[in-house]
């Protein structure tokens, strides 16, 4: 079984302006991916995708994903049902970041919490008195 890689990147201009898909991966050969909901544009969860994660996500319209805890390829909704439908793709502008625009199926939550968001807390007050307060749309499951 041969490995898929993306094309090599580019200089800068290429990276920022052209029409060729060049992702930059971190050392651990990860990016970050945001994946937000398609209709109401709320952020569900940031993840990590490698080359493979990625390369399924596009070949299937289904978001993949991979666990630095767990060191292994998942796919979102395997075990949960929450299967997260593609809806769009895209890179920010040095190609070092996916934001997945998807359709979160099941009960269309996405935290591992029971939430529909990971971002159910804002912080408040300054840097030596912040405290998390939980949003209260996104209360206990």
């Amino acid at each position: 079984m041969t490995t898929f890689e993306f094309p090599p990147r580019g200089a800068k201009r290429d990276l920022e302006e052209g029409p060729v898909f060049t992702p930059k991966f971190d050392a651990d050969g990860l990016i970050v991916c945001v994946a937000s909901e398609v209709r109401t544009g709320d952020v569900l969860m940031v993840a990590y995708m490698n080359a493979e994660a990625l390369r399924l996500t596009m070949e299937t319209g289904v978001a993949h994903y991979w666990s630095r805890s767990r060191q292994s390829l998942w796919r979102k909704g395997d075990t949960s049902g929450q299967v997260q439908r593609v809806q769009e793709m895209l890179v920010d502008c040095d190609q070092d970041a996916i934001l997945l625009k998807v359709e979160a199926g099941g009960d269309g939550k996405a935290c591992h919490t029971g939430r529909r968001s990971c971002f159910y807390r804002s912080v408040e007050g300054g840097a030596e008195s912040a405290r998390l307060v939980p949003k209260p749309d996104t209360l206990a499951p």
